[in-house]
């Protein structure tokens, strides 16, 4: 009996991804090279100079990509939840389908970048520019905030942080 049970626990843990950061595929992005679908859980991006990425499809939850430059960046359908890109820029990046759900956006510099479809719940927008993004709507900042200095194109609206 008890070998039963062993055969089903390594049967079942073979069979589940591992959910774990992998530090193969962060040391390859720090380097600055595009890595498609990787994990970089709790990655630490801050700082780095990274142009021109493809992180699309990445686990980027909590990652720290405050004040980098990944100007021309690809993260459509990323998982971005949770991040801090507290005055990062990405000039040009494209955001398709990422989700920011409670991501620190503060300062953020999203100069016509593609937002289409970027779930926005929680994220704080504090500041941040998004005057010239592309595909921002007007449902997905209801979901988030901001204040007096965060830029919108003209016509959306974001509420203020302080009262929410």
């Amino acid at each position: 009996m008890a070998r039963f049970f062993l055969t089903i626990l390594i049967a079942l843990s073979v069979g589940t991804p591992a959910l774990a950061q992998n530090a193969a595929q962060i040391a390859r992005v720090q380097a600055g090279q595009s890595c498609s679908g990787c994990n970089l859980f709790q990655a630490d991006l801050s700082y780095h100079d990274l142009r021109n990425l493809d992180l699309s499809g990445s686990r980027l939850r909590q990652a720290n990509l405050s004040l980098a430059i990944m100007d021309g960046g690809r993260f459509d359908g990323a998982n971005l939840s949770v991040a801090n890109l507290f005055g990062a820029r990405f000039v040009g990046a494209s955001f398709r389908n990422v989700d920011f759900t409670d991501a620190v956006l503060v300062g953020t510099y999203f100069n016509a970048s593609n937002m289409a479809g970027a779930n926005l719940t929680g994220a704080n927008l504090s500041g941040a520019y998004l005057r010239d993004a592309h595909g921002l709507t007007q449902r997905q900042l209801d979901r988030a905030c901001g204040d007096a200095e965060t830029l919108l194109p003209p016509g959306l609206r974001i509420a203020d942080c302080r009262l929410l």
